[in-house]
């Protein structure tokens, strides 16, 4: 019989005897600084790491933009912003976080459909770069910054006609919500030219959440292509190509990690004919869960021990409505465990097969679905690994009217 596939190893942050360490402090003491669980804890020299981990493998000239869709957190924006080239939003919630920071607006990208007439009117008054969704969103642009007296600055965001293999979303190829189709573009970029419209250049994102790196490569390669083909009915030059991210993190039993050594390669072998065919245009990769995931945790504790008919469970005070993500219904069709941990008993040896459950009136109410763990008691802490991104703000927070889970950066 082959072994159970286990999760990948975790080391980024250190134990000390039965603690987990989480921004140089002992899990229980951060606990009690924090005061109450559940909550989200982000440790910021492990997001400076991972962003020293991308500039050192990738090539120099790729601008990097945080995207903050994956944990919008306003601490964790700003620790961010003196540290990437740029960021992308997704609302206009976000974009008041955004111009916050001392990122310049130019290096701000809104994308996503149904932006409002107030997010397309605060965009173009703060001079942030908007991703255009249609035509339609278009000509509304046009119209807005006409009622200003301001020149919009847009980027056409392409649904590319192709997709980026393996990845955990398909964000582009095939019908979709998001962008304007490769074939109607040319049509689009023409009528940019007669809106008199500060075209900035192309956003192509076609995936997320890749873990190889073959995939990751060819759809560079296929982005790059794509891009140069488009810029010939381009109204200017293009300024900037965003190409997006997908980098992935291994969450689940049986996953490796992404060789970004071998993606930073490729991109520095791809470089030199893109700077030729597009010599005045600034390379974006676009990346959130990559940049903050690992850097997080949630942290929740035992408030009971039961047994029922034979299997145990560990009734903590967190749960769903705070992590969506790890309970497996955030897009998960067959259900898998994130990677868990008793965060004050590290070093023990004594392990039992346990779910760890919240305190919803629902069974879809489960961060640990009959893990081997060590033993813990009431009152101990668990900890869900993996969670800086698309943790809290992605969750129903006020399901069941449960208290709320707090965030800190440490």
């Amino acid at each position: 019989m082959n072994p159970r596939p286990q999760h990948a190893p975790l080391t980024q942050f250190d134990v000390d005897g039965d603690e987990l360490i989480i921004g140089g402090m002992p899990l229980s003491r951060l606990a009690a600084r924090v005061g109450s669980t559940p909550f989200y804890a982000y440790d910021r020299s492990k997001l400076t790491q991972r962003v020293a981990e991308l500039r050192k493998y990738l090539p120099p000239e790729i601008h990097l933009h945080y995207a903050m869709k994956a944990n919008p957190m306003p601490a964790v924006v700003q620790h961010m912003a003196g540290l990437v080239d740029g960021l992308d939003i997704a609302s206009g919630g976000e974009q008041r976080v955004a111009l916050d920071t001392p990122v310049d607006p130019a290096e701000v990208s809104f994308a996503g459909p149904g932006k409002s007439d107030s997010d397309l009117s605060c965009a173009i008054a703060a001079g942030v770069v908007l991703n255009m969704e249609s035509a339609a969103e278009m000509e509304r642009i046009a119209l807005a910054g006409k009622a200003l007296g301001l020149v919009p600055k847009v980027a056409v965001r392409v649904n590319p006609d192709f997709e980026l293999k393996s990845s955990g979303m398909k964000m582009g190829g095939g019908p979709k919500q998001f962008g304007i189709d490769t074939e109607l573009v040319p049509a689009v970029l023409k009528r940019i030219g007669e809106l008199g419209l500060d075209f900035q250049g192309f956003h192509i994102y076609s995936g997320s959440q890749n873990l190889k790196a073959e995939s990751i490569q060819e759809a560079h390669e296929k982005t790059f292509a794509l891009a140069i083909r488009l810029a010939a009915d381009a109204p200017s030059p293009v300024k900037s190509l965003n190409i997006g991210g997908g980098f992935g993190i291994p969450y689940f039993p049986g996953e490796g990690r992404l060789d970004l050594e071998a993606v930073g390669a490729n991109l520095a072998r791809l470089l030199p004919d893109v700077k030729k065919a597009l010599p005045e245009a600034k390379i974006v990769i676009e990346l959130g869960r990559y940049l903050v995931a690992e850097a997080g945790v949630y942290v929740s504790r035992v408030i009971e021990r039961k047994e029922s008919r034979g299997e145990v469970y560990l009734v903590t005070d967190g749960g769903l409505h705070h992590h969506l993500a790890a309970s497996g219904n955030f897009g998960q069709v067959i259900r898998k465990n994130y990677p868990v941990a008793i965060g004050n008993r590290m070093a023990s040896s004594d392990l039992e097969k346990v779910s760890v459950v919240g305190p919803l009136c629902t069974p879809l109410d489960l961060l640990a679905d009959r893990m081997d763990l060590p033993k813990a008691q009431v009152g101990d802490l668990v900890v869900v690994f993996q969670s800086g991104a698309y943790g809290l703000s992605a969750s129903p927070v006020a399901f069941l009217s449960h208290p709320g889970a707090r965030e800190v950066l440490v």
